[in-house]
């Protein structure tokens, strides 16, 4: 028993020997980690009081200091920032779906602002501005060395203003100049329509308006049609929607899948891990769905493609998507600002991470620009037997068989005539027709 209560005894001293022989160490860095930080907290105040008694011309305390902040957090990515009480004033309106301005949705690369995309029905878009763009000047001032930030506030200016920036887009030989007049955006988050008896579902942001919209949209289309038996199927139009609030992102997905994962985020620690899973109900009960992608679907957009893309629900089409695989963390702070900084990863339900890969398309397609099609040499339509003198009619068919005929040749030239619109659009209505062509699975 003595001998028991010895090892015992033995084993204790022991542990707190080794507990002290592993803590001691340990203990040692993060007292000498903490000093070094507290160094640099006393160069920093040092810095900033002789910049404040000795430089060239007096300065605003605050300013310094915001651009300090402001300094340290775009050192860490190009989406962290710190956002002005009346930016994040802005921002809180932009999410509603309403604000003034442009209507791009830019990133700050190598100095330059990058526009992500330009969103639907905008001044931007209407100037002609392109996602992948950059914009060097505004109003003949560099944004070289400007913060993203002071880069936006210097586009911002009275709705009805004219704008002038400075475009380098790839494949141009030399920069050049729009002129922008800038009015108050208001995004419709998802338009609905019909093409022939495919649903068109083009959503333009992750707004809190847009599940709503595509909801009430979709079922205003089922209607129209008389019925989910007779829709050919959903394209759910993702190109240059620059993303937005997540949760609504997760909505749209659920809208589409009976179960499973639709996205995962990943941060610092693991306890600090978010999963999100569908729920039971699809609004097209498994009809076939087609997501086109291209280079400005951003964040949001690449989460509902690789939701529907991992669970194979949906065929995408398109070009690579943006790459934005990180999520940001609005936090509130004092003085009615706010920090963006991110905090995660997202992560589709195969569990790959799309940060700086973007989404791969399941078919590349490339727009295209329209083609003018030019008449025959004699101006005449193309000979066919009908045309020749004398042919034999076809008698065989009844009338309500030529009417159905003449239908289905309309809605076949309908969609030759979009493929020379949107391409890429067509192509997505051609593979649905096709899948609905070889019937049910």
């Amino acid at each position: 028993m003595k001998k028991l209560m010895y090892a015992a005894v033995g084993g204790i001293i022991g542990g707190a020997v080794l507990s002290t022989q592993v803590a001691g160490p340990l203990l040692a860095q993060e007292q000498v980690r903490n000093a070094s930080v507290y160094e640099q907290l006393d160069l920093f105040g040092d810095i900033f009081e002789r910049i404040r008694q000795n430089y060239v011309e007096e300065v605003d305390e605050a300013e310094l200091i915001e651009a300090a902040i402001n300094g340290m957090l775009i050192s860490l990515d190009p989406h962290s920032s710190y956002i002005s009480a009346n930016d994040f004033e802005d921002m809180q309106v932009q999410t509603r779906g309403e604000f003034g301005g442009l209507g791009i949705e830019v990133t700050q690369e190598d100095g330059f602002v990058r526009v992500i995309t330009p969103m639907d029905d905008t001044p931007a878009m209407d100037a002609g501005v392109e996602a992948g763009d950059f914009i060097t000047h505004v109003d003949g001032e560099a944004l070289l060395g400007l913060t993203l930030s002071e880069a936006v506030d210097l586009m911002r200016g009275p709705v009805g203003s004219d704008i002038q920036i400075t475009i380098v887009r790839e494949g141009a030989d030399e920069p050049f100049d729009l002129v922008i007049t800038r009015d108050r955006i208001q995004l419709t988050a998802v338009r609905a329509r019909l093409e022939g008896n495919t649903a068109i579902l083009r959503v333009s942001t992750f707004s809190d308006q847009t599940f709503p919209n595509l909801r009430d949209g979709l079922e205003g289309l089922i209607e129209e049609l008389g019925g989910l038996e007779n829709l050919n199927g959903v394209v759910l139009d993702l190109r240059n929607n620059p993303g937005g609030l997540l949760t609504q992102a997760i909505r749209v997905s659920d809208a589409f899948l009976e179960q499973g994962e639709i996205v995962s985020t990943r941060g610092r620690e693991p306890q600090d891990g978010e999963r999100y899973n569908a729920t039971p109900g699809d609004m097209i009960e498994g009809r076939p769905m087609v997501v086109l992608i291209n280079g400005g679907s951003a964040s949001a957009s690449e989460i509902v493609a690789g939701a529907l893309q991992d669970h194979r629900r949906a065929v995408i089409v398109g070009t690579n998507s943006f790459g934005k695989g990180s999520v940001q963390s609005v936090m509130p702070l004092a003085g009615s600002g706010a920090m963006r900084l991110t905090t995660s990863l997202y992560y589709t339900p195969s569990g790959r991470s799309i940060q700086a890969l973007g989404v791969a398309p399941d078919i590349i397609v490339e727009q295209r620009d329209p083609i003018i099609e030019e008449e025959d040499e004699d101006g005449l339509p193309a000979r066919t037997e009908a045309s020749l003198r004398g042919a034999i009619e076809n008698s065989s068919l009844t009338e309500d068989e030529l009417r159905l005929l003449e239908e289905e040749r309309a809605a076949v030239e309908a969609t030759a005539a979009l493929r020379n619109e949107d391409y890429q659009l067509a192509y997505a209505i051609d593979i649905l027709t096709g899948l609905n062509a070889l019937g049910p699975n």
